[in-house]
């Protein structure tokens, strides 16, 4: 599943990747180079991070469904247990 930026997040990295080559790389970039870095970055890095978020959203459902049981058990036939 690729993944998509909508118009102003692409602005904004794109604003936000040229004052980050400025101030700590000490090289200016227009527009165009920007866009091509974000390019690489959405094509080849981000789906690590995306698959890393998925495997960790897994794992927190995985220990929520794991508690459900006792969490949300609650036994039947008790009506004579509660009147002596």
């Amino acid at each position: 599943m690729p993944i998509t930026l909508q118009p102003q997040e692409t602005g904004e990295i794109i604003h936000s990747l040229k004052k980050y080559c400025a101030a700590e790389l000490d090289q200016e970039i227009g527009d165009l180079k920007a866009r091509l870095l974000l390019d690489y970055i959405v094509k080849e890095i981000a789906p690590l991070a995306y698959n890393q978020g998925v495997k960790d959203a897994e794992k927190f459902f995985r220990g929520k469904l794991e508690d459900l049981a006792p969490t949300c058990f609650e036994p039947g036939l008790t009506y004579w247990q509660k009147k002596k």
